[in-house]
């Protein structure tokens, strides 16, 4: 499965939306713009210029509703193996938690930067997570395994985090 992201006006995305209709494709917008997802079995994708990710780890289904959160993380080419191989190894605590609707984990086709993205009832719920034990032991940091100081430094620079609200129609 693949993801493709691409932004730009609200009016502009939310034709391109409708004209693929039959597409799933996901309207998000934040204070910065809107922007759009399609997730496709496809190697295509109907945007011209996107971002591009494979999906490596999925559960839940995308919803045409809710609260987006992206973790955007650098990493480095040599990094890569080691990122993927601790994320595969994750608890799945999330997909428990109440208002969680899906997950995405995406490495990046055309940059260094893989995408952890939630979906999230509403912001509440979001909230609810990073707030609980299960958050906090799903994100420790635990103690090196034997020969982890002579891995490379996988992230490249900072991650980041960006926010997105899916409106429902008929809001």
């Amino acid at each position: 499965m693949n993801i493709f992201i691409t932004t730009g006006t609200y009016h502009f995305m939310k034709q391109l939306q409708e004209k693929h209709a039959s597409e799933n494709i996901i309207f998000m917008e934040n204070a910065e713009g809107a922007t759009l997802l399609h997730e496709t079995n496809s190697k295509k994708t109907l945007f011209q210029s996107p971002r591009k990710y494979e999906v490596i780890d999925a559960s839940g289904e995308l919803a045409d509703h809710g609260f987006v959160v992206c973790n955007n993380i650098p990493v480095t080419d040599e990094g890569r193996p080691i990122f993927e191989y601790r994320f595969k190894g994750r608890a799945r605590a999330i997909e428990n938690t109440p208002g969680f609707i899906a997950i995405r984990v995406l490495r990046p086709l055309t940059s260094n930067t893989y995408v952890i993205l939630t979906q999230w009832q509403d912001r509440e719920s979001f909230t609810n997570w990073k707030d609980s034990k299960e958050f906090k032991q799903a994100h420790e940091t635990k103690k090196p395994e034997a020969g982890v100081d002579n891995q490379p430094h996988i992230f490249s620079s900072p991650s980041y985090v960006t926010t997105y609200m899916v409106p429902r129609e008929n809001e």
